[in-house]
């Protein structure tokens, strides 16, 4: 009985040695870190190279179509509507974009209206799905007396979706050119969409911004 009861403590002694050994600890801290990680189902685990690890801000690439009206212009909607599009990215709150369109539908004489601009955009509040951005750009009309373009607006964003969102926005356009120079006011509404990734943490980022108060 006493060989019995010696030897059950000794293999107590040996199991608990072992569980505790630094041969144990040191096996276990050279396990992959895709090994320890275990799956959480419906969280968003891929992990763009786009991805910032320093800020925590969404990364993305986006496309808008710009619809915009000159209010202070005269003659039908042809000459006042402005239509353009815009591809961009994102960086957390800052967006750099290069948009092209036209300021009309009609051109004057023998001018274009054709234009190209680069639109760096900064969202100066948000509360939740709502934001306001200011925009100021600067672009140029191919082929215009007044060929050099500025803008100056605000647009108020609701976001449908963390992919979809719409705005509506106002401001101005100023022209310049050799011997004259004029600006417009404008109102308009803006579509986006935002390529996320599904299940990505640019995606998983940009939801957590949404539901933020």
């Amino acid at each position: 009985m006493k060989i019995i009861f010696t030897l059950s403590i000794l293999l107590t002694n040996i199991w608990a040695f072992a569980q505790n050994s630094p041969v144990s600890t040191i096996s276990k801290a050279f396990i992959p870190p895709h090994a320890k990680r275990t799956h959480i189902a419906g969280k968003d685990t891929v992990i763009e190279s786009d991805t910032s690890k320093e800020t925590k801000e969404p990364r993305y690439y986006y496309l808008s179509a710009l619809a915009d009206v000159l209010v202070n212009t005269k003659g039908g909607l042809a000459k006042r509507f402005s239509p353009g599009i815009e591809l961009g990215r994102t960086y957390g709150i800052f967006d750099i974009g290069l948009a092209s369109g036209q300021i009309s539908s009609l051109g004057s004489g023998g001018d274009t209206t054709h234009y190209i601009e680069f639109r760096p955009t900064i969202n100066i509040f948000s509360a939740g799905r709502f934001a306001e951005g200011l925009c100021l750009g600067g672009g140029y009309i191919f082929g215009a007396k007044q060929g050099l373009m500025t803008e100056i607006c605000n647009s108020i964003n609701f976001n449908i979706s963390t992919t979809v969102a719409v705005a509506v926005t106002q401001g101005y356009y100023f022209f310049d050119g050799t011997n004259s120079s004029r600006s417009t006011q404008f109102m308009g509404f803006t579509f986006t969409y935002n390529f996320l990734r599904p299940h990505s943490v640019n995606k998983q980022r940009k939801r957590v911004q949404l539901l933020k108060e």
